[in-house]
Parts: structure tokens; C-alpha cells; sequence
């Protein structure tokens, strides 16, 4: 044998030895692994079994509990129910007791209506009775005698309303009367103003007659500068040592009195010195205004007012009625209101406003046509200022107005301008004035009285009835205020009304 055999034949016994060494290990390894997990299944198995006798314990306390649980519910709902049936039945027993003692009440009251049904017929024959009787003695019948009844009953009680109305009316007058006399005593009291002694100034005086020359110019030159820049007619006559200023704007005359003292002062007087001059004056006079203005709001108290009727306010500085300063009455008036608010217990702010704003539209009144009353409220309404005010203004020289304040504006304006000292106006002119007005109302046909009141801004025309009707009445007033218009000057408006009425009068004796 070769090499190469011997070593064939030894790899195929080392491979016989090694299968069999290796099936022989599997075959231990495989007896052993079995070993362990019939043990350990065997541990598994009494495992479950212990598990499944604890839990059929724990199922058997458990439903045994449940059971007593159950049957304890169940005792208590037996017993409750008994307990409802016993109460069911008690209340079974109070209803039929109640329904025996509703057939017995009901019995009794049958009864009772019997016998009431009975009262009343009888009571009815009775009545029926005697009212035949009354009918016989008094020869009217039922009705006949309840109208004269009724009809005495309404005169009493009408008549008994009547006097506690009159009583009361009159108790209400004098207690109305004592306490109005107080507050305006107290307010006139407490209000100290000066006494008028401004008057509008309408002329300048010269240092000489010479200065007449200086101020015409050559061809008249200088007073036609002037004339031109400042709006205003320059008369110059044979007084002494002065010259007039004529216009309507009291704002226009002031500027042209201050330009003319400058330059009378300066001693240079031609048309481009008298221009400066004037825009000068024109400067100072609208510092004066703003400041003005100022001053009279800080005065009285009044806040948050536009600008612009800050303005017009300053401007009545400058404006003056019957000789009373329109700026200073406006002042008084918006104190003295003020004061008559807080003694009614009105609203003080709206009442101090509409007195101090009341008399606006006099700044206006030379530039825009129209009552200074409405003029005022237009212009305060298109800058923002309260309605309530507004009011004030536009109605305090109506006789009907719609607001305490605007009433209490029209007192305090009545009192500051009838007071002592407040105008210049003379007894004398005050009586013409008044008669002047009397007389224009008298020349109509079918009047028969007629009145000057309010300081002449009224007259009130009493006419004939019977001839004069209503349409007529009408057509009156507005020829009344047509006459007054073209014959007569006068400040402001004047209102006119014409009273028409009837009246039938009887005296019991």
C-alpha cells in the first residue's frame, strides 16, 4: 500500500470518529436540555395550579361579598318600599277624610246659598219696594235721580279742586316770589361792578389847527390813504382842534383813531408812513383783542373755548350799548348767572358760558345781517361749543326757552343791564324811545292798547277783538314791524306781538 491509501483510509476514520463523537455529544447535550425543561414545566405546572387556587379563592370571597352586598341592597329596598306603601297608604286615608270633609263642606255651603239666594230675593222685593215708594213721593225715577245725583257730586268736587288748586297756586306764588326776591338780592349783592364811564371814542384830538392841512395833504392825498387803509371816514370840520371818525366797526375806529395819534405824534404824514402806521395799529389793536379775550374767560371761569371765539370775545371790548361796554355786561352777566345757578341748583358751568357768550354775535353784527341772539348761536355751534349753551345764547331774549339756564342767562342779563350806572342812556331818551314805539304800534286801525317792555326790545299790541280776527292779527305784526323798521333806530331787534282774545265776564251777587 501506498502512502496516498494510508492517508485516504486515515481522513475516513477521522471522519467515522468524529460523527460518532460528534451524534454522541448532541445525543448527551439534547438528554440533558431535555431534562431541565420536563423539570421546569413540571415547575411551571404547579405554578398554574397554586395561581388557579388562589384565584378560584379570590372569586369565591369576591362573589360571596358581591352576595351579601346584594342581599343587604335588596333588604333596604324592600324595606323602603314598605315604607312608601305605608305613606301611600296614610295619604290614601287624609284623601278620603279631605273628600268626605269637601262633600260635607259642600253640602253646608249648597245650603248656605239656598238660604243666601233666598235673603237676596227677598231683599230684592224689598228694594224694588221702596224705590217704587221714592219714585212715588219724589215723582222721578231711578235714573232721573242718580244723574241729579252724579251731576251734584261733579260740581262739588269740581269746585273743591278748584279752590285747593287756587290755594296751592297761590301758596306756590309766594313761596316762589320770596325765595326769587333772595337770590337776585343775593346775587346783585354779591356782584361789585364798576359804574359804565367808557364811551366810544369817535374823535382825535390836534395839536393845532395846523395839523388839519397836514393830515388832508397835497390834493387831499393823506386823508384818502387813510380812508383807504383803515375803512374809515375822516371828518374834519370847524371844530377846534379835533377831527371825527365815522363807521360802523368799532374795530375799523379804533385802528384809525391809534394810526392817527401816531402819526400826529411822528409828525411824518404821507401815504406809505400812514400805511405802516396803520398795519402797526392794526397789530396792536388784534394783540388787544386776543389779550382781551383771554382776560375775560380767565376772569369769569369759563374753559375750553375755541380759539376764534376767544377772538370775538376780545372784540366787544371795543363794542358799546346804550354807552355799557358789551365785553364788561358780558362779564357781569355770566357772574351773576353763575351765582343764580348755584343758588337754584342749576348747572353753574352751562349758565357762566351761555352769560359770558351770550352777547357774541354784537361782534358780528356789523358784517352779518340778522338778531345778534342768533348770530351768536351759529357761530358758537360751528365752533364746538355745548349745545346746552348754544341754547343759552340763541334764546336769551325769548319769552319761551327750553332750559333753567337759558332762563337764568336771560335774568342775569336783565339785571346787569338794568342796574344803577350800567348805561347812559337818560330817563328822557329812555321815554322816547319807549313812546316812539308805543306810538308806531298805535297808528293801526283796531287797536286798542299796546306796550313798550324789556328796555323797548318789545311791544305787545292789544287789539280790538271784534275787529281784528286772526289772519288780520298776523298781517298786523308784520306791518307793525315794517313801520317800526323805516321810522325808527334802534339797537339789537325788537319783538312784536299782537294779543287777540275774547272774554266773557259775570259777577254773582
Amino acid at each position: 500500500m501506498d502512502i496516498l491509501t494510508i492517508a485516504i483510509i486515515a481522513v475516513l476514520i477521522g471522519l467515522i470518529v468524529g460523527v460518532s463523537g460528534g451524534y454522541l455529544g448532541r445525543r448527551i447535550v439534547g438528554g440533558r436540555q431535555y431534562a431541565a425543561a420536563q423539570s421546569e414545566a413540571a415547575h411551571l405546572l404547579e405554578e398554574s395550579r397554586e395561581q388557579r387556587r388562589v384565584i378560584l379563592l379570590e372569586a369565591k370571597e369576591e362573589s360571596i361579598k358581591l352576595r351579601s352586598d346584594a342581599e343587604s341592597d335588596l333588604r333596604e329596598r324592600r324595606s323602603e318600599v314598605h315604607r312608601i306603601e305605608r305613606r301611600v297608604a296614610n295619604r290614601e286615608e287624609n284623601v278620603e277624610r279631605r273628600a268626605s270633609n269637601l262633600e260635607r263642606r259642600e253640602r253646608n255651603l249648597t245650603q248656605k246659598e239656598n238660604a243666601a239666594e233666598d235673603i237676596k230675593a227677598s231683599l230684592d222685593e224689598i228694594r224694588e219696594q221702596q224705590l217704587q215708594q221714592l219714585e212715588t213721593i219724589s215723582n222721578l225715577s231711578m235714573d232721573e235721580a242718580s244723574e241729579i245725583v252724579m251731576h251734584r257730586a261733579e260740581e262739588d268736587m269740581e269746585h273743591e279742586v278748584a279752590v285747593r288748586y287756587r290755594d296751592f297756586e297761590d301758596r306756590a306764588k309766594e313761596e316762589a316770589d320770596e325765595k326769587a326776591r333772595r337770590i337776585l338780592a343775593q346775587s346783585i349783592h354779591r356782584l361789585a361792578s364798576d359804574v359804565v364811564s367808557e364811551v366810544t371814542v369817535t374823535t382825535v384830538p390836534l395839536p393845532s389847527d395846523d395839523m388839519k392841512g397836514r393830515l388832508i395833504g397835497r390834493e387831499g392825498r393823506n386823508i384818502r390813504a387813510i380812508e383807504k387803509s383803515t375803512g374809515v371816514d375822516l371828518i374834519i370840520d370847524d371844530t377846534p382842534e379835533a377831527v371825527t371818525l365815522s363807521c360802523f366797526d368799532p374795530i375799523r375806529r379804533e385802528v384809525a383813531r391809534l394810526s392817527l395819534s401816531s402819526l400826529i405824534a411822528d409828525g411824518r404824514i404821507h401815504p406809505a408812513r400812514i400805511e405802516e402806521m396803520v398795519a402797526k395799529a392794526e397789530k396792536e389793536v388784534a394783540d388787544t383783542i386776543w389779550k382781551s379775550g383771554e382776560q375775560a374767560v380767565f376772569d369769569v371761569g369759563v374753559r375750553g373755548l375755541h380759539p376764534e371765539v376767544v377772538k370775538l370775545l376780545g372784540r366787544l371790548k371795543y363794542r358799546y350799548s346804550y354807552g355799557e361796554n358789551v365785553l364788561q355786561h358780558s362779564m357781569e352777566v355770566s357772574q351773576i348767572a353763575g351765582m343764580i345757578a348755584g343758588e337754584i341748583g342749576a348747572d353753574i358751568k352751562v349758565a357762566k358760558a351761555g352769560g359770558l357768550l351770550h352777547d357774541i354775535g354784537k361782534a358780528l353784527t356789523h358784517e352779518v345781517e340778522g338778531p345778534h341772539a342768533e348770530i351768536g348761536a351759529d357761530v358758537a355751534e360751528r365752533h364746538k361749543v355745548a349745545k346746552n349753551v348754544c341754547t343759552c345764547i340763541a334764546e336769551h331774549h325769548n319769552d319761551d326757552m327750553s332750559s333753567v339756564e337759558a332762563f337764568v342767562v336771560s335774568a342775569a342779563d336783565a339785571i346787569s343791564a338794568a342796574r344803577p350806572g350800567a348805561r347812559r342812556d337818560t330817563v328822557e331818551n329812555y321815554i322816547k324811545r319807549l313812546e316812539a314805539l308805543e306810538e308806531v304800534a298805535g297808528q293801526f286801525d283796531g287797536v286798542e292798547k299796546c306796550f313798550a317792555i324789556q328796555a323797548g326790545r318789545e311791544v305787545r299790541v292789544m287789539v280790538k277783538p271784534e275787529r281784528v280776527d286772526d289772519a288780520t292779527a298776523s298781517k298786523m305784526a308784520r306791518d307793525i314791524v315794517k313801520k317800526i323798521e323805516e321810522t325808527l333806530a334802534y339797537p339789537g331787534q325788537i319783538k312784536v306781538t299782537v294779543i287777540r282774545e275774547s272774554r266773557a265776564v259775570e259777577f254773582a251777587r
